[in-house]
């Protein structure tokens, strides 16, 4: 019998758990995602809870001749769980287990550093803490990760998954509560339940993190929230079609930026969340939207279809226009990958209604010759280890008319997964909107380099 499928995505999940542990957030709860696959996950529910987000780092320990097969994991502070029954029908010896932790553990350190980015791990000193992950299979790495928790001084461990096997309650005993939204059965595989299950990065976890924690500022200091402002899913009609969008508009805002992004689809993507978050704290708006619907993104033909995303965009910028919270801010885009090549044609096209363009790793070339009409201010940002793209920017900066700006990020490549990469264009991209989203601010036609 074939699995169903309960989840549309991570993010989907993510929410629909928020909703099964919205009785922890009067627990001042920290919320702890397993890399990978379950840090997008716990980034909903930190959200929902208002809770700081971290992540709590094991590995499993694969059977020597079969990797993929569990026979224990291991965690921070050099905390273990082995399945000695397991290991000894296998005849795994001592020294071949050894050799799997010590390789482990050295993965784990290295991970740790990397993800944290130098970062001391949150307290969990006397607090509530949800370990968080995408699913409950054999439940060996959840059992270390609840464990570590409750070593690191957590009150109380609650493990949260979106699906899991009936007796994850069993298989957990670390935990004082296990919650699951789904445990359909058979229980085949973790995948088997989403729909889209593509496998989260390295920088995704980064920048999901690095999110988490400018939100968590903005709600401490208390300026520049949205309080009195807006923050909200919304649903926009284009032409025949309806499209996700969340908009988040702070109190007195100077613009709002709509989001394009390279595959279609930019409402979840956590480097655009990412750089959403900073222009909040600086006062601007922001519309991530999905430019493509569910049925229409497995088509990858889609995603290069610039006219199609570029009509998406303008429908977008039309209903900013008329929406309450933004008919009377400055209009902005930022666009990624192929998205950024829609957001210039879609500035070509709304001429003086869009203020200012960012373009990170973006695909400009792809407007044609749309590119000499647009007169809206455009920076665009590029990895310099990304060379190809880079040299497809200078190109197309060669034949702009109006304002440009052209920035490299050294160390950067085409996804700016690399530690601080993502982060200057963030600061880049707020300085650029800053400068260029004010009312009276008329683009001015200049040469492009």
């Amino acid at each position: 019998m074939v699995a169903m499928v309960v989840f549309a995505d991570r993010v989907d999940a993510g929410r629909r758990l928020a909703r099964e542990l919205q009785h922890l957030a009067g627990e001042d709860p920290v919320v702890l995602g397993l890399p990978r696959g379950g840090v997008p996950v716990a980034a909903e529910v930190a959200r929902a809870l208002h809770a700081p987000l971290d992540v709590i780092i094991v590995r499993k320990l694969g059977v020597p001749f079969h990797p993929e097969l569990a026979m224990g994991a291991i965690g921070e502070g050099g905390l273990r769980v082995v399945d000695e029954d397991l290991v000894r029908r296998l005849g795994v010896s001592s020294a071949d287990l050894r050799a799997v932790e010590e390789r482990e553990a050295r993965t784990l350190e290295q991970r740790a550093d990397m993800l944290r980015r130098g970062r001391t791990p949150l307290s969990l000193s006397r607090r509530t803490a949800i370990v968080v992950d995408d699913g409950i299979a054999t439940g060996s790495t959840a059992r270390v990760a609840c464990h570590v928790a409750r070593e690191l001084g957590a009150r109380r461990v609650v493990l949260a998954a979106p699906v899991g096997p009936r007796d994850a309650v069993d298989r957990v005993p670390e935990a004082d509560e296990v919650v699951l939204v789904a445990t359909p059965h058979p229980f085949v595989a973790v995948g088997g339940h989403y729909r889209d299950f593509t496998p989260t990065t390295d920088g995704e976890v980064v920048s999901l993190l690095e999110a988490a924690r400018a939100a968590r500022r903005r709600e401490e200091r208390g300026d520049a929230s949205t309080a009195g402002g807006t923050d909200r899913e919304v649903e926009l009609v284009v032409g025949t079609v309806r499209l996700g969008a969340h908009l988040t508009v702070p109190p007195h805002a100077r613009g709002v930026v709509a989001f394009a992004h390279g595959s279609g689809s930019g409402r979840h993507s956590p480097r655009n969340r990412f750089v959403a978050e900073a222009l909040v704290s600086a006062g601007i708006g922001t519309l991530l939207l999905d430019l493509l619907t569910p049925a229409e993104e497995p088509d990858r033909a889609n995603v290069f279809d610039i006219p199609l995303l570029a009509q998406r965009l303008r429908g977008a910028t039309e209903w900013l226009s008329r929406e309450s919270a933004t008919s009377s801010l400055p209009i902005g885009y930022f666009g990624a990958s192929t998205g950024a090549g829609a957001a210039l044609v879609a500035a070509a096209d709304e001429g003086q209604r869009v203020r200012a363009v960012v373009s990170r790793g973006g695909r400009p070339d792809l407007a044609g010759t749309h590119l000499e009409r647009v007169r809206a201010p455009t920076l665009l940002v590029v990895g310099g280890r990304d060379e190809a793209v880079l040299q497809l920017n200078r190109q197309a900066r060669s034949v702009m008319r109006c304002t440009t700006g052209l920035e490299v990020v050294p160390t950067a490549t085409h996804l700016f997964e690399e530690p601080g990469t993502l982060e200057e264009v963030a600061r880049l991209a707020t300085g650029w909107f800053l400068r260029y989203l004010e009312p009276d601010a008329a683009p001015r036609e200049e040469g492009g380099p």
